[in-house]
């Protein structure tokens, strides 16, 4: 069976990437990113997800919060009064940069070729590590940098969510059988681990299960 290293963060696209991964045969040697994140809760989320999904699960700590710059590595607050234009301050400064890196890493050590990663484009393109550009320019880039590539084994990055709505991911949950509830998006959490309702993650969420005729699983804070 063909190995895929998967970046699953704990969130909805992450589970959807992952479960897509596992449809098409693979192995799936989930890596999830532990970088001292504002939403820790998404952790946990992930380790639930990848009991599910995972053949093996590597939980790696990263502390970006050494750099800060960003509302979910540093004491920013997060914004709560609708998706706004432009780069948020939720964006993490080359995060995903950062993480497709160490899958590569793992994808060279573990003989895959493969990656996944649940960027999508569409629905929030306010994130410039989300759009197609970045994707095909870190798989040249994974081709020139590692032994395996230069070499001809080659690395393919699967963004298979790319080009979805929310509402398209909700509805790939439900027909993959995927418990969405399981998984969590809010970028900032209450202390019982409920989602907010109303950052930017929460407010995609909502609309996409919406848009899909689905009842949102996601539990909110208690108010």
């Amino acid at each position: 069976m063909k190995k895929a290293v998967v970046l699953l963060s704990g969130g909805l696209d992450s589970m959807v990437c992952s479960a897509l991964a596992k449809e098409q045969g693979f192995e799936v040697l989930a890596l999830t990113i532990d970088y001292h994140q504002r939403h820790r809760v998404e952790l946990e989320a992930a380790k639930r997800i990848a009991a599910r999904l995972a053949d093996r699960h590597i939980v790696m700590p990263l502390d970006l919060t050494a750099f800060g710059g960003s509302a979910l590595t540093g004491d920013i607050e997060v914004p709560k009064d609708g998706v706004g234009e432009g780069i948020p301050v939720t964006y993490v400064p080359a995060r995903n940069t950062v993480f497709l890196s160490l899958a590569l890493a793992w994808a060279e050590a573990a003989g895959a070729s493969d990656l996944f990663v649940g960027v999508n484009a569409l629905d929030y393109s306010g994130y410039p590590d989300c759009r197609p550009a970045f994707i095909e320019a870190f798989e040249a880039l994974a081709n020139q940098a590692t032994k395996a590539g230069v070499e001809g084994k080659g690395f393919t990055i699967h963004a298979p969510l790319q080009h979805m709505t929310k509402a398209d991911i909700a509805r790939e949950a439900a027909r993959l059988g995927l418990d969405a509830g399981i998984s969590h998006s809010c970028y900032d959490p209450a202390e019982d681990g409920g989602a907010c309702g109303l950052c930017d993650a929460c407010r995609l969420r909502a609309r996409g299960f919406e848009e899909a005729g689905l009842t949102d699983p996601t539990r909110y804070a208690e108010a």
